[in-house]
């Protein structure tokens, strides 16, 4: 199935594309220039799968055939989305949001049909604790770079882990797509269910 079937990704994201390779899943690229719905307050599972599904759409708007994959993540803290910083001051100020917190990371993905515009969204939660950081820290942790385009100013997979006490759920929601349940989803969408 992996080998023979027409995919997708539609992200920029180089870690979505390493998880997928690392799968096995042979893939192509398409970004889709989509702006991403990002509301202050709202369920995150319903905004993640949303965006997800918008970019994977407009993707398969460049394709006669082949499932195409959106995927977004979102970080949620008292109710409260937080996106990606808009830039490094706003990285901080997300950092010192979620210093010390138990806050939830939601990943989900899209597949669209393009060849028929079938569609089908799952999403999936880890709940991620972080220790108290001090003010030296996040500015050089910002500094870093790592903070840029990440949802929640922060990216578990490179040295963002070292802030992080406990995780509750899967890692790779966090780093941004649930590659553990996707393939049972893949594989469902393609049987039609």
């Amino acid at each position: 199935m992996k080998k023979d079937l027409k995919i997708i990704l539609a992200s920029a994201s180089p870690r979505r594309r390493q998880m997928l390779a690392d799968a096995g899943y042979e893939f192509s690229v398409c970004v889709p220039g989509v702006e991403e719905h990002d509301p202050e307050f709202g369920d995150p599972h319903e905004i993640a799968k949303h965006n997800a599904l918008a970019k994977a759409r407009a993707a398969a708007k460049n394709f006669s055939s082949g499932i195409i994959i959106g995927s977004d993540t979102v970080v949620a803290l008292g109710g409260r989305i937080i996106g990606k910083p808009a830039d490094d001051a706003d990285a901080v100020k997300i950092l010192k949001t979620l210093s010390g917190t138990r806050h939830s990371v939601v990943s989900a993905a899209a597949l669209v049909d393009a060849s028929d515009g079938r569609f089908a969204a799952f999403s999936d939660e880890t709940f991620v604790t972080m220790r108290r950081m001090t003010d030296a820290e996040i500015a050089e942790y910002v500094k870093s770079g790592e903070a840029a385009d990440k949802a929640g100013a922060y990216a578990i997979q490179e040295t963002g882990d070292r802030f992080v006490v406990k995780l509750e759920g899967l890692m790779s929601t966090v780093v941004g797509f649930p590659i553990e349940q996707f393939e049972k989803f893949l594989s469902d969408f393609l049987k039609g269910a």
